[in-house]
This record gives structure tokens, C-alpha cells and sequence, in this order.
């Protein structure tokens, strides 16, 4: 079973910026994809940003230039830096990670973070 630990939403204004860690343990695999969505309320959950473990990185095109997706391989752990914050990227965001193992894929999801844009 894996384990994620996000860490680093809250309230901030438009134009500032919030880091988002995301940290897993567990029974991970070397073979994944990490990474973020989010979901605004009314909204269906869509995704941010997300990370393989070759490299290969994949992005909404409302976040491409602001948001940038890296990770810790000693840490396990995905951050997410989001810069140019604007009042539409208040949602929660929640982790995401995908273990591909011969056996199968198994999704797992953090419990979520709130990320509030406003004067």
C-alpha cells in the first residue's frame, strides 16, 4: 500500500506563489506517475501537472509557463511550484500517483489541499 502526505496549500493573493510537496511511502515502485490535480467546487477534478519516473512531464495549458512540477527521487516526494497565481486556480488540489508493476497499475490519492487565490 502507498502513502501520500501533501503539504503547503493556504490563501494567497493573485500574482503570488505557493510550493506543494508531496511526499510517498509504502510499497512504491521505481516505475510511476506522480503528480496533482485539482478540483474547483461545481467542477469536475482535473489535472495539473504530473511527472513520470523516466522524466516525462505533462501539463494543463492553463498552468503551462506559471506551474512547475519537479521531484526529490532521495525523498520521494513531488513538489509543485505555482507561481502567478490567479483567482481561477483556487480549487483543492490533490496528489496523485500511479505504481505500474508487472502485477498491474494501482492509483492512489492524497486527502487533498486547499489553495485559496484572493484579495
Amino acid at each position: 500500500q502507498v502513502q501520500l502526505v501533501e503539504s503547503g496549500g493556504g490563501l494567497v493573493q493573485p500574482g503570488e506563489s505557493l510550493r506543494l510537496s508531496c511526499a510517498a511511502s509504502g510499497s512504491i515502485s521505481s516505475t510511476y506517475v506522480m503528480g496533482w490535480y485539482r478540483q474547483a467546487p461545481g467542477k469536475q477534478r482535473e489535472l495539473v501537472a504530473t511527472l513520470t519516473s523516466i522524466g516525462i512531464t505533462n501539463s494543463a495549458n492553463s498552468v503551462k509557463g506559471r506551474f512547475t512540477i519537479s521531484r526529490d527521487n532521495a525523498k520521494n516526494t513531488v513538489y509543485l511550484q505555482m507561481n502567478s497565481l490567479k483567482p481561477e486556480d483556487t480549487a483543492v488540489y490533490y496528489c496523485y500517483r500511479r505504481d505500474i508493476r508487472l502485477s498491474g497499475q494501482y492509483d492512489c490519492w492524497g486527502q487533498g489541499t486547499q489553495v485559496t487565490v484572493s484579495l
